[in-house]
């Protein structure tokens, strides 16, 4: 069973690309817009404690964690940049692989530009983080973070789903209760035929 129609290795690539470059220009430009507007380290509510706006740059992964070793994430995200351009180029032929994995490319390469030319350096950049959402979860994050996070999400569930990235998906595994109802069938009975009595 297929994805409909199987792209072409040029449609997938394309879709990939497309996609991964408004992702990262979204997060690139809300970046600018928070940089250029907001308080540094200062909370601007903007609807109670649903959603607020902070302003701050982290050094680290999520939470703030390995802020001495900001060059790592950099690798981390070049590397898992490079896998998503090989499979959407090389093994790409689903239309929703295509949509999931450009998403996703185009919110790493968002935090993957922020290490690479944000101070205080080249691959060791602050990543600019400045939503809020106190009701969810304590961290700060951006676009690049929410496209990640849900473009993830949505990786294992195609993987659960059985679909895989040519678009066919895994074949029905049968159980073994129905095997061994296929094995021991029973077969229709046929009645005897009646014997007819002979006298000596």
């Amino acid at each position: 069973m297929t994805d409909r129609t199987p792209l072409r290795a040029a449609a997938a690539g394309t879709l990939t690309a497309f996609l991964a470059v408004l992702v990262l220009a979204a997060d690139q430009f809300t970046k600018y817009l928070a940089l250029e507007n907001l308080p540094y380290q200062e909370t601007v509510p903007v609807l109670g404690d649903f959603l607020q706006l902070y302003l701050t740059r982290n050094p680290g992964a999520a939470f703030s964690l390995g802020e001495e070793v900001t060059w790592i994430f950099t690798i981390i995200l070049a590397i898992a940049a490079g896998l998503v351009v090989f499979l959407a180029v090389a093994r790409v032929r689903s239309r929703r692989w295509a949509v999931v994995l450009g998403l996703l490319l185009g919110g790493i390469l968002g935090n993957l530009t922020d290490r690479l030319v944000r101070e205080p350096g080249f691959g060791v950049g602050h990543v600019i983080d400045f939503i809020y959402t106190p009701w969810m979860m304590p961290a700060i994050y951006n676009v690049a973070d929410m496209f990640i996070v849900t473009m993830m999400i949505l990786v294992a569930l195609l993987i659960l789903l059985g679909l895989r990235l040519d678009g066919t998906r895994e074949p029905r595994e049968t159980t073994a209760a129905e095997d061994a109802a296929d094995t021991h069938e029973v077969a229709p009975t046929v009645p005897e035929a009646p014997r007819t009595r002979t006298d000596d």
